[in-house]
């Protein structure tokens, strides 16, 4: 009996003395693993927000409106129209559109005449001599067109130039001695007036200097071409 109690008690204290389960590294190594998931879904939360981001469609880049080289029948200042009278032939005279867009006619006085058409000017005229005359008839014809615009910047001759013709960006630069050696062919700016405010568009001349197909780019009388210099990084 006594020897049975003395292996009892030698069995209980060496289950007592043998080393317990780390319970500590279990949960440490928990710990480690609940932080690894949680880096790798605020990463893939960030690539979300990132490609998101990408998506987004960039705003629209706004365009100069069309001039009057590419609007048929449009006038602009510096236009030079005949005006004539089926009623009142004495009244019939030429004139050119001046700066501020006006004519300056007989009996009804000054009448805009830039950014409409002829038909829009003849129907304006028909309108206003209507109480002045029998056959208030008027026909308008565009006689000729001046384009006056100013060329600066990295060019041989600026200044300012007047076609008598529709004209491009390119022909007005080239009107004005071409580009010179240290010109940046990438951001050359047209500035235009367009209800009362200057709007500058940006243009990359470089794809046509190459011989590349490129929509040609006309100029309207008032705007202001300029060419930068290169930016030299030493």
């Amino acid at each position: 009996m006594d020897k049975f109690l003395k292996s009892a008690n030698q069995i209980a204290a060496a289950r007592y003395l043998s080393p317990r389960p780390a319970v500590s590294g279990k949960i440490n190594g928990k710990m480690g693993l609940l932080r690894k998931e949680s880096l790798g879904i605020v990463v893939m939360l960030a690539a979300l927000v990132l490609l998101c981001a990408g998506c987004q469609s960039a705003p629209p880049r706004r365009t100069l409106p069309r001039s009057a080289a590419q609007t048929p029948g449009v006038l602009t200042a510096g236009d030079v129209v005949k005006v004539s009278f089926t009623g009142a032939p004495e009244l019939n005279q030429t004139q050119r559109i001046g700066t501020d867009g006006k004519l300056s006619l007989p009996l009804v006085g000054d009448v805009y005449a830039a950014g409409k058409s002829l038909h829009e000017v003849q129907t304006e005229l028909a309108r206003l001599y209507k109480p002045q005359l029998q056959n208030s008839e008027v026909i308008i014809t565009l006689e000729s067109r001046a384009v006056p615009v100013v060329v600066s910047g990295a060019v041989q001759k600026p200044g300012k130039i007047t076609f008598e013709r529709p004209a491009t960006l390119l022909e007005a630069i080239m009107e004005a001695g071409g580009f010179t050696p240290d010109a940046n062919l990438k951001k050359v700016s047209l500035i235009r007036i367009v209800n009362g405010e200057h709007e500058t568009q940006i243009y990359d001349l470089r794809p046509v200097i190459r011989g590349v197909p490129t929509r040609a780019v006309y100029v309207s009388g008032g705007d202001v071409i300029y060419v930068p210099q290169k930016i030299l990084n030493f």
